[in-house]
């Protein structure tokens, strides 16, 4: 038997977390949908009782992503919309169990078109608002494009003064990998008694 190298993508360790906690029935949001794979594993953590809303600002990501959710037979299951996460509130009224952030660009695509601090802010404030007690909004960082240090630094200060009654707030990162690793936050909601 082979085993999976869970500690070489923070994308994997961000899944350890999230299957701990998704169940089938779930409502969650993609806050950024980019070539669909985060989306396409939210909706199969749901199942077919649950619920994915997925943003993005780029045509190319809603293209990608409802291939990629036709090929798995996922499209009812989920919700496509062309916007910014910071208006996810307009589109999402129900508690969420999981809010998942991949902040940086989309692969593949335009480079110049990246996730900026002020959006992202307003995006992680919306999505704490719809977030039920012990769900968790998780946020990977990417640094090494132009902006994404000033992305992260601004992620860095809202979260450090999120309430402790209120937020548990867990950082995870690459220590000895070179080149700007990304790193995740952990975001879970307590409950409030």
């Amino acid at each position: 038997m082979v085993r999976a190298k869970y500690l070489t993508k923070i994308t994997d360790i961000n899944k350890m977390y999230i299957d701990k906690i998704l169940k089938e029935g779930d409502i969650v949001v993609d806050a950024t949908m980019g070539n669909g794979y985060d989306t396409k594993y939210l909706a199969e953590k749901v199942g077919s009782s649950g619920f994915v809303y997925s943003f993005d600002i780029q045509e190319e990501a809603i293209s990608s992503t409802k291939k990629r959710l036709l090929e798995s037979n996922l499209e009812n299951r989920v919700k496509l919309i062309l916007d910014g996460h910071e208006n996810m509130g307009q589109y999402v009224d129900e508690e969420v169990s999981c809010v998942l952030f991949n902040l940086g660009y989309l692969p593949g695509f335009k480079h110049m078109v990246v996730t900026k601090p002020q959006t992202t802010i307003k995006a992680i404030e919306a999505s704490l608002k719809i977030l039920k007690p012990h769900g968790i909004v998780s946020i990977a960082i990417y640094t090494g494009h132009p902006g994404g240090e000033d992305e992260k630094n601004s992620v860095y200060d809202f979260v450090s003064t999120l309430d402790q009654k209120e937020f548990n707030v867990l950082e995870s990162s690459f220590l000895n990998q070179i080149n700007n690793p990304p790193r995740l936050i952990l975001i879970e909601k307590k409950k409030i008694y």
